[in-house]
């Protein structure tokens, strides 16, 4: 899937995390992104990485109905990007914080006893041109 988006403006495995989380493929999008993150976790983007990897995490933690540990996993990628500038790397971190903020929102006001992920609540993420 990698080969794919090689040879592109962006590197393949930043592309691939997003071809993933957008058909929520989201523990594969972890992955991909993981190659990434290794090289640069203590380079410039290496928070930024992890905080789309903890995006993920979070979403894969919905897909198993932990509402807790999702929550905390948003908290966190919440506070990776906040080192950030928006956009970065060509992804609005504004509206990605929103959209941390409503999925944090619909788990917080049910008490974590309802999970908002439903075939018709998906997340959605879209580089900028």
């Amino acid at each position: 899937m990698i080969e794919s988006f090689e040879g592109r403006e962006l590197a393949a495995h930043y592309l691939g995390y997003f071809d993933c989380f957008n058909r929520q493929l989201f523990y594969e999008a972890h992955d991909v992104l993981e190659d990434l993150w290794l090289l640069d976790r203590r380079g410039p983007n290496g928070n930024f990485y992890k905080g789309l990897i903890q995006l993920a995490g979070a979403f894969v933690h919905l897909q198993k109905k932990r509402l807790r540990p999702s929550a905390a996993l948003f908290k966190l990628a919440s506070a990776n990007f906040d080192k950030y500038p928006s956009p970065h790397e060509r992804l609005n971190l504004a509206a990605v914080q929103q959209l941390i903020a409503g999925w944090l929102w619909q788990l917080e006001k049910e008490g974590f006893l309802v999970n908002p992920l439903s075939a018709v609540n998906v997340p959605q993420l879209a580089l900028q041109p």
